[in-house]
């Protein structure tokens, strides 16, 4: 029979009620369970990173979407953190937490995150404090968004925006790739970005436009030119395809060559082609990444970048044709006038000492019956006449007067010619005139059959300048030898002797008394050279580039005459030099001049006094040597000479 203590019956219902309790928080903890699961499933559905942390415990909860995005998991978790925040935003990060939890709020913030491969990505994070419970202690519920490709994206339309409002600004192409070099290595976030550009006619890269953190080094690399081998541009340009160099060590001799020429360390770098029309013009080039390395992404941009470069770089060389075409035109038009002047002043004399002449044969003529003489006398004299009239008409023309250069100038070629050599022959006699004055032209231009030898440029040359001091010992003139041993040369004697006389000839009269001029022969690669240089009054730049085009006076046409050879500032008529090209093409070396018109006296008709103590701008020497030269090399490429000759 059950008891029927009171305090048993007691025990006995907490018992009960207990067990109640007992199932119920077993129901209720499965409950939680299947929540939990049912929470962690959503969590882990949702497709953004999330992140849960315990205050005092730190991170324990990671979602899928976290993983997929930084890389990092549970496992990678240190002292209740993970490692994904830079080391400048760590100080931001705590900041956050501390706001966090005295506020018990919300936290909205576009910082950036690190993956665990490295990368660094732009992201929006929100974070939310969350009361403790019964079940949980206080916490932080973290979730992010990845905006790296949209802010990359947004950069890129940004940067494409400001380059496109940029091209009409920058005239100037170097100035104009700089921009865009400046753009590239922003958005990107490299150290350096450049334009490489093919030399088409040397095979040979060089860097037009350059963006450097280091100033020296943008200087540098733009001063520098590569054989197409010596970097990797020369392969994307040969292959027409991009190419991504992470590692610089993989190639460590020609990236090693490069660096040691730039005075700059590359550690990796992204090239992608310049294609105009069917070829491609050269390579834009990332280099030193400063973050992660270069991807695919880059690659696509670069290209689009490209494209803009390339025909930026197509636009202005065309405009730099049309830009020498001009120039070539306003030079040949100022050449024509130089042409048409230089044939008046060369007209005049003879056309003047002809009809002085005529005036005294007219007084001994007279002597004899005029039916026997006069007629052709005044043919004569009316045709000199005529030549007279069209020297004036061409005077005029240069001084802007209203007459067409190009009629009379015809009209003068046409009609004048014929009766000079009929006036020739009548008063002199058939006696070939017309094959004399052949071959005067051909005892000018050497052109002429002669057999080329083997020749010692130097010995040559020494005794050639001991023979010809004697023609202009009147002039106070040093010429300094500097005849190192060389080897031979394959010419014709004779052509030597006009072209070493005439450089000299050259150099002596644009040198004013107590100048110098050098004359050097010296190796120079697989054959030999010969410099001769002035210290002189030099060539104004516009008058250089058709210096040996002949009959082409370096001087102003007011102030030209025709003094004896070897005189400072003496006239010709430009065939020298003419000659020199002539024989340059037919026997096989290369003539080049350069020169810098004297500071002093930079215009064509300032004049120079002739004697350098009568300068008033010269103290010294030294002080015109260093003003204005004028440099003439030849080179001969000799290595074979010898069997030529043979």
């Amino acid at each position: 029979m059950p008891s029927t203590n009171p305090e048993v019956k007691n025990l006995l219902k907490k018992i009960e009620e207990l067990e109640k309790e007992l199932a119920q928080r077993k129901q209720e903890e499965v409950t939680l369970r299947r929540s939990q699961r049912r929470l962690r499933m959503l969590l882990d559905f949702v497709p953004y990173p999330l992140a849960v942390m315990h205050i005092d415990e730190g991170i324990f909860y990671l979602n899928h979407g976290f993983t997929n995005v930084f890389g990092w998991t549970l496992d990678d978790v240190v002292d209740g953190r993970i490692p994904f925040v830079p080391k400048e935003l760590e100080r931001e990060a705590e900041e956050d937490i501390r706001h966090l939890i005295e506020n018990r709020g919300m936290v909205r913030r576009e910082t950036r995150r690190l993956t665990k491969d490295g990368r660094v990505l732009d992201v929006v994070m929100r974070a939310a404090y969350y009361e403790k419970s019964e079940y949980e202690p206080a916490g932080i519920l973290m979730i992010f968004r990845d905006i790296t490709e949209q802010k990359r994206i947004a950069r890129i339309n940004e940067m494409i925006l400001r380059i496109s409002r940029a091209l009409p600004e920058y005239p100037d192409l170097e100035a104009l790739l700089d921009y865009i070099n400046v753009e590239v290595k922003n958005t990107l976030n490299t150290e350096g970005a450049v334009v490489i550009l093919l030399d088409e006619e040397k095979q040979e890269l060089f860097v037009l436009g350059a963006a450097y953190d280091d100033q020296a080094t943008k200087r540098r690399v733009k001063e520098i030119r590569f054989k197409m081998d010596e970097l990797v541009a020369g392969r994307v340009i040969k292959t027409g395809k991009p190419i991504i160099v992470s590692d610089t060590s993989q190639d460590a001799e020609l990236h090693r060559k490069r660096d040691q020429k730039l005075g700059y360390k590359t550690r990796n770098l992204l090239l992608v082609p310049l294609r105009s029309k069917e070829r491609i013009i050269g390579v834009l080039c990332a280099l030193n990444k400063k973050e992660g390395d270069f991807e695919q992404k880059d690659v696509e941009l670069l290209n689009i970048i490209a494209g803009t470069v390339a025909l930026s770089v197509e636009n202005a060389r065309v405009n730099e044709e049309l830009k020498k075409a001009y120039q070539e035109v306003r030079s040949l038009n100022k050449a024509k006038d130089r042409v048409i002047n230089h044939l008046s002043h060369e007209l005049k004399t003879p056309v003047s000492i002809l009809l002085g002449s005529l005036r005294l044969l007219e007084k001994t003529l007279r002597q004899l019956p005029e039916e026997e003489w006069k007629r052709n006398f005044e043919r004569m004299k009316r045709n000199l006449d005529r030549i007279v009239d069209i020297q004036y008409e061409v005077t005029d023309i240069m001084e802007n007067r209203h007459y067409r250069s190009y009629d009379i100038l015809l009209m003068m070629l046409e009609e004048c010619a014929d009766e000079l050599e009929v006036l020739v022959e009548e008063e002199l006699g058939k006696g070939g005139v017309v094959e004399k004055i052949r071959k005067r032209i051909d005892e000018i231009f050497g052109l002429k059959e002669a057999t080329p030898v083997p020749l010692d440029l130097g010995e040559f040359v020494k005794h050639l300048l001991e023979d010809m001091k004697t023609k202009f010992a009147h002039r106070d003139v040093r010429v300094e030898q500097r005849i190192n041993p060389a080897l031979s040369i394959c010419l014709p004697p004779d052509i030597l002797e006009k072209i070493v006389e005439g450089l000299v000839k050259n150099a002596v009269e644009n040198t004013p008394d107590e100048g110098k001029i050098e004359v050097r022969v010296e190796p120079r690669g697989e054959g030999t050279e010969l410099v001769v240089k002035d210290y002189g009054v030099g060539i104004v730049e516009e008058a250089q580039s058709r210096i040996f085009e002949g009959f082409f006076s370096t001087q102003d046409i007011i102030s030209y005459s025709s003094k004896r050879p070897f005189d400072f500032d003496a006239g010709g008529r430009g065939a020298d030099l003419l000659r020199m090209k002539i024989f340059s093409e037919r026997y096989g070396f290369k003539i080049e001049m350069d020169s810098t018109r004297c500071k002093y006296i930079p215009d064509e008709k300032d004049k120079c006094p002739g004697r350098i103590s009568k300068c008033r701008y010269c103290r010294e020497a030294e002080d015109c040597f260093s003003s204005g030269w004028t440099t003439f090399r030849l080179y001969f490429p000799s290595a074979d000479s010898v069997e030529k000759c043979k």
